[in-house]
Order: C-alpha cells, then sequence, then structure tokens
C-alpha cells in the first residue's frame, strides 16, 4: 500500500476552478488533476451533494473519493460579496474555469463568461449541462436517467419479455460527458496557446450522447430520406453465451472468426452451411443460427469453452462478475488498478489514469480533499494574510 505522490503530468503548471458537483463536472475536472492540473475544487459550507453517499469509510465516501481525486478544497460563499471578491481574485491567475450549474446561475452570481473574462480574457470558461441554454427543456432539472431517455438509448436495451426500455445500470451519459468535456478543454488550451485568448466552452450532456450513439445505435436515421433500406436492430444480448456452467462474451465480426466460433464448438459443417455463408444471410436466420449456437456452448465448460475459442483466435473473454475484476489476470498484469493510503479513508483501491503519458506521465499524486482542507492555504497563496484570512472565516465567506 503506498502514498499518493506528486507526478508531472502533462497539464502541470495549468491552475483549474472547479466550481462543479455530483458526476458529470467532477469526473471531467479529476481528469485533468490526473494530468497534473492544480485544481481547486470550490465548495459552498454543505459541500458537494456526493461527500454524503452511500459506501463510504471515516466519512469519506467511495464514489467522491474517485471523482474528486488531485484536488484541493476551498469553501467559499460565492453570494456574499467578500466571497466573490475572493473568486474574482482566482480567476485573474486561473487558466480553466469549469461549472455545472443549471443555466442562468453564474449569472446570478455575478460571475458568468462576459465578467469572467473582463477579468481575465486568457481564462477558458467551460459550462456543463443538460440540454443547452435554450430550447423547452433548458430549465427542467436534468440528470443522466433524463438524457438516456431523451437520445433514445433507454430505448436501444428493451427488455425481451416485456418490450419496455430499460436504463443502462452505469451514469454512462455524465460519464460520456466528462470525457468530452476534459477533451474540449484541452482543445482549448491548445487553441489559446496559438491564440492568446480563452473562450467560453458549453458541453451538453445530450449533445455528448447523440454522439457517443450516433455511429451504431442511430445509423437508421442518419440518411435524410426513405431511400435507404434501414437494418434490424443488432442486440448485444447475443454476445452472451451460457455455457455449462456459466457464461463467456464471444463478438466474431470478420469471417476467419466467425469460422472460428464454429471450429471451436465442433460445429465444422457449419461454415459450409447456404445459410450462414453472408453477413445478410446469418442476420436473415439469426434466431435459428443464435439457437444452435446455443447449443454447441452449452455442452462445454466455460473454462473449455475459453480454451477452444483462445485456439482458434476468436475474441471472447470470461464474464466476471463485479467483484473478480479485480483479480483478473489481464487486469493485474497492465496494473489498471492501484492501491493507496487515502489520508482520511485509510487503504482504496481506484483505477489508474486510462492515458498512460510516458513522457510526462499522469497520476494518482492527491487524495480526495476534505471539505475546505485547503481554504487557509489557497488564500495564502493568494497573498491573503492571517488577520484577513481570520476576518473572512469570522464573516463565515470561508470554513
Amino acid at each position: 500500500m503506498t502514498s499518493p505522490t506528486m507526478s508531472a503530468g502533462p497539464l502541470t503548471g495549468v491552475k483549474v476552478l472547479d466550481l462543479t458537483t455530483i458526476y458529470s463536472g467532477p469526473i471531467c475536472t479529476s481528469i485533468l488533476g490526473d494530468q497534473g492540473a492544480d485544481v481547486i475544487k470550490v465548495e459552498s459550507h454543505d459541500g458537494d451533494l456526493m461527500r454524503r453517499g452511500l459506501v463510504a469509510r471515516n466519512g469519506v465516501n467511495a464514489s467522491f473519493a474517485m471523482m474528486n481525486r488531485n484536488k484541493r478544497s476551498l469553501v467559499l460563499d460565492m453570494k456574499t460579496k467578500d466571497g466573490l471578491a475572493v473568486l474574482h481574485d482566482m480567476i485573474r491567475k486561473a487558466d480553466i474555469l469549469v461549472e455545472n450549474f443549471r443555466p442562468g446561475v453564474m449569472k446570478r452570481l455575478g460571475i458568468d463568461f462576459e465578467q469572467a473574462n473582463k477579468i481575465n480574457p486568457r481564462l477558458i470558461f467551460v459550462s456543463i449541462n443538460g440540454v443547452g441554454e435554450s430550447g423547452p427543456y433548458a430549465n427542467r432539472r436534468v440528470y443522466d436517467a433524463v438524457i438516456q431517455g431523451i437520445s433514445g438509448l433507454a430505448s436501444l436495451h428493451v427488455d425481451s419479455s416485456t418490450g419496455s426500455p430499460q436504463m443502462i445500470n452505469t451514469l454512462i451519459c455524465d460519464k460520456i460527458t466528462s470525457v468530452t468535456a476534459a477533451q474540449n478543454i484541452v482543445a482549448a488550451l491548445y487553441a489559446r496557446e496559438k491564440t492568446g485568448v480563452g473562450q467560453r466552452v458549453e458541453v451538453s450532456m445530450l449533445d455528448a450522447s447523440l454522439f457517443f450513439l450516433w455511429p451504431d445505435g442511430m445509423i437508421n436515421y442518419s440518411f435524410v430520406g426513405d431511400d435507404v433500406d434501414p437494418a434490424p436492430l443488432l442486440k448485444y444480448s447475443t454476445f452472451v453465451r451460457t455455457t455449462e456452467d456459466g457464461y463467456v462474451a464471444v463478438m466474431p465480426v470478420k469471417a476467419v472468426e466467425i469460422e472460428g466460433v464454429f471450429k471451436a464448438l465442433d460445429l465444422h459443417a457449419m461454415w459450409g452451411d447456404e445459410r450462414f455463408s453472408t453477413p445478410a444471410l446469418r442476420m436473415q436466420n439469426r434466431e435459428e443460427l443464435d439457437t444452435i449456437l446455443n447449443n454447441g456452448y452449452a455442452k462445454f465448460t466455460t473454462e473449455e469453452v475459453c480454451r477452444r475459442l483462445e485456439e482458434n483466435d476468436v475474441p471472447y473473454a470470461l464474464i466476471n462478475q463485479r467483484h473478480e475484476v479485480i483479480d483478473d489476470p489481464q487486469v493485474r498484469a497492465m496494473g489498471a488498478l492501484v492501491e493507496f493510503e487515502h489520508a482520511q479513508a485509510g487503504p482504496m483501491r481506484q483505477p489508474r489514469p486510462p492515458g498512460q503519458f510516458h513522457s510526462t506521465p499522469s497520476g494518482l499524486h492527491r487524495s480526495s480533499p476534505g471539505l475546505g482542507e485547503h481554504s487557509e492555504e489557497i488564500l495564502r497563496e493568494m497573498g491573503r494574510d492571517d488577520a484577513e484570512i481570520a476576518r473572512l472565516r469570522k464573516a463565515g465567506v470561508i470554513n
């Protein structure tokens, strides 16, 4: 078990003001923090709602710890004159500000893009929201399930017995938005290097989710008009196969891989069967093909199926239960999960940053912060002296 250590990531020297809460914003800024940015999480006295979520130890929530690692915390009442003045001072020295309030909130606080841009023309001002700032849904409260509904994601996952839409069992739209926003922020940093000025970047969950969904789930709606034959919906459930004692994921795409499946299951004659000789015919006769394949998989144990698929170079994987992921040999070989000593919560396990920079390594160099843990430290960096810090604390501007 190791403690987080400092690393010189590719964004070292970049200062980020993180005014976000819940999921989409904090995940985005944690990516920047993993890559070396100095991320200051600005919180109210109540703190981010995720601090109080389920699965916690010593007052540290597991989700919060993942989404807010590599950050410092400043408690600041931005609704006060003094609090707004502190925020203005921070904006002067910041490279990026990220917020995910509902449309109009930042303007009411007195710090929308136009005002921030006057303070620091180099600032990249990032707004993450649900469905943009205009339109009939703009003022709704929006969370992941709402976007799964609007975007069509829920309709892709229908219950086979009832035909009712199903939600993907993870906050997929939040996470898609986080990654999209992080990439857009880096693009804006690159543009600023060329122009010398910042800009506003707006990322909506709906835009990010539609972009994510379109290349496969929405191909039937890509051509305008009715002169192109639609394709039947590809059901990913067919890639889950039941063995004699478990489950495997098998996704043959190329002809040689499909042939490999037939060989692995001792169905050699199937490769010459006219009913399954082309992709179009396999799709046309897919129910019959699935029945034959399901019967074939059920004759072997999971271990035997995996060995046979491996020998025939078929894309496959044993389907891990969630607790089995930790000990998966590939996960271990990659070092994809890291264990470290959290300053407050004790031993923890989290994924490493997904991008491996070989010259400027990203990493986990700071545990998620306690509420307002760095308020005094940050104010001192801004030139506030003991008397001023004491005055702000007494006035309730900081904690």
